[in-house]
């Protein structure tokens, strides 16, 4: 069987639930809400993703990689398990109203991210070789990418930390935006998408 990136990046995401719980019961995390909060939004995000990748994968995931690159991906998606590290050793124990907000980020991030990719999936399948410029995709290029900001920040906030903050960051700059402005490239071939790029968002609605 060919490895492809979206073998590493589900495996991933499917044992990040059971790492949390791991890291719950190395530090006795059990009457912690915090740590639950934690292991419910970070462990349910690791499932729906793999639900994703199997009924609406994404294309650019489906690409063969070797084992060392495969181990890279890994090894970067690791950094993500810092949020939770810290949590768990330090004890956090977060107020009522933040563990609220951190949980509604998630919520928001999770709508905007699976909806826009479900969009995607199914537009792409039924008009080819169209732009999309529509539904969730109207005024932001990437509203999955903004998704899955809102939910990483959702993660990384819950550590109540600088440094999960940090690896969002360098996430976005190195892998995302750099994602962002190659699909911008491809899209030029449509004649509409200066249009659309005049009216739209690259990442973050109203900003940027």
């Amino acid at each position: 069987m060919t490895m492809r990136q979206r073998h590493f990046i589900d495996t991933h995401k499917a044992v990040t639930g059971p790492f949390v719980f791991l890291l719950i019961a190395l530090y006795g995390q059990w009457d912690n809400p915090t740590a639950w909060v934690y292991l419910a939004l970070h462990g349910t995000y690791g499932l729906l993703w793999t639900l994703k990748s199997r009924f609406f994968p994404d294309k650019q995931w489906e690409q063969p990689t070797t084992l060392a690159y495969g181990l890279a991906i890994w090894g970067a998606l690791s950094l993500y398990w810092l949020a939770p590290w810290l949590l768990m050793a330090r004890g956090v124990a977060a107020p009522a109203w933040f563990l609220g907000m951190c949980s509604a980020l998630y919520t928001m991030g999770v709508f905007l991210h699976f909806g826009a990719d479900m969009q995607k999936h199914t537009f792409l399948r039924l008009r080819p070789n169209t732009l999309m410029t529509d539904g969730l995709w109207a005024r932001l290029r990437n509203p999955n990418y903004f998704g899955e900001l809102l939910i990483y920040l959702g993660f990384g906030l819950l550590a109540m930390h600088w440094a999960p903050l940090i690896v969002l960051l360098l996430f976005v700059l190195i892998v995302w935006l750099p994602n962002m402005r190659r699909k911008d490239r491809s899209l030029a071939r449509y004649p509409e998408f200066a249009a659309y790029r005049a009216r739209s968002k690259l990442f973050i609605p109203w900003l940027f």
